[in-house]
């Protein structure tokens, strides 16, 4: 999986060298604040990072994972399932994602949209700000973890 990863960073690296630093550190501040279990400062942190992504078509595909994992989070801190997202990745948004699988394997839609925005927030925070690479290597795992549970579906053996 490994090799996947550093596929999908490689492909994703050009399309997002115009992310201010200011907004790739609110979006690893947000990865990290959902990761930690902290759901309320997700929540505004992913607002603080909708603010600083400037516009544009492949920047729409970042807010959209970015309002996934804020959807998710304010769910998780009220004690709800997100069994259904209101959010969700549309055809072109989902070009920009890690994880592409055929509908009759998705068994879990909402799952499915919420590990991949949040393995391209993660790329994106990794790649963009220099001052958090560190602290988002040490979830470098917990990324792999997540593509290799799809590693069947997207026939990896």
């Amino acid at each position: 999986m490994e090799q996947f990863f550093n596929a999908y960073r490689d492909r994703i690296r050009p399309l997002f060298t115009g992310i201010p630093e200011s907004a790739a550190h609110e979006l690893a501040s947000a990865f990290l604040a959902f990761k930690y279990g902290l759901y309320s400062n997700a929540v505004r942190e992913c607002e603080l990072a909708l603010r600083h992504i400037p516009n544009g078509d492949v920047n729409s595909g970042l807010k959209k994972a970015v309002l996934i994992i804020q959807e998710n989070a304010q769910d998780r801190d009220m004690s709800r399932v997100t069994a259904v997202l209101s959010q969700s990745f549309s055809p072109v948004e989902r070009e920009l994602t890690a994880i592409s699988i055929p509908p009759e394997l998705n068994e879990d839609p909402a799952t499915l949209e919420l590990d991949n925005a949040l393995i391209l927030v993660y790329i994106v925070a990794l790649i963009r700000s220099p001052d958090d690479e560190e602290a988002l290597e040490e979830h470098h795992n917990f990324i792999i973890r997540l593509l290799t549970g799809y590693k069947k579906a997207l026939g990896i053996e």
